[in-house]
């Protein structure tokens, strides 16, 4: 569904993606695991087109998209829940709920969104009229990920879901993303929490150095020494 080939990022001539290959299927479940300023987030952006590539191409669906503008990233129905979560502070849960269901087709699927994203998050449902900004930082996190499930997308990309959060939220935060992929949703994760991104995902990839230097299914990256050995402490 997703190909990302030969894809290259530069930031004021310094390098931060270098001939980046990967790939996301139907459905599948995937996680992009490395160290800070390894170019994973970068990587989130260069495929919502957010930051411009230098090289390389991008195909969603047989199309390249590549060039298109990043107000067009989401008609595709690729959902983008970036760093730091960015909820809306000053709106209520369903008004930032709302505005996730930003193209026409999700316009239409607006109640059923919502009636899935209060199932998946109980704790939304009962927060539906408070302010963003009051939610706690595990609360703002499923929010976030409610926003761009309210897109209906095909492809959900989380960035760094985890950060901030106490471990028992992490976990939950972790489960209710494992389940929007059992619904269907194509996941594409970049977290540092490598354990938990290797309990959840099908197939994964180890970016160093804005390089892919790794890639397998994740009994293969959980039994690879040198995954062990730098992000497994083992």
């Amino acid at each position: 569904m997703l190909s990302v080939e030969n894809v290259s990022v530069r930031y004021d001539h310094v390098p931060a993606l270098v001939d980046v290959d990967i790939s996301v299927g139907e459905g599948e479940f995937v996680g992009v695991i490395g160290s800070n300023r390894a170019g994973k987030s970068t990587l989130l952006r260069a495929i919502s087109h957010l930051v411009p590539i230098s090289a390389g191409k991008i195909i969603f669906d047989g199309q390249p998209v590549h060039s298109l503008p990043p107000d067009q990233i989401p008609r595709l129905r690729i959902a983008h829940v970036p760093e730091g979560r960015q909820v809306f502070p000053r709106l209520s849960v369903e008004e930032n709920l709302n505005l996730g269901a930003i193209i026409p087709t999700a316009k239409k699927k607006r109640a059923q969104g919502l009636e899935l994203s209060y199932a998946l998050f109980p704790r939304l449902r009962q927060r539906r009229t408070q302010l963003g900004g009051t939610l706690s930082g595990g609360e703002q996190q499923m929010l976030a990920i409610a926003r761009g499930l309210m897109l209906d997308p095909r492809l959900l990309m989380l960035d760094e879901p985890s950060i901030g959060l106490a471990p028992m939220l992490v976990k939950e935060v972790f489960a209710k993303v494992k389940e929007v992929q059992n619904l269907g949703t194509a996941v594409l994760l970049v977290d540092q929490n490598v354990v938990l991104t290797l309990q959840c995902i099908d197939r994964g990839y180890v970016i160093e150095n804005g390089r892919v230097v790794i890639t397998g299914s994740a009994a293969e990256l959980n039994g690879n020494p040198a995954v062990k050995e730098a992000y497994l402490g083992l």
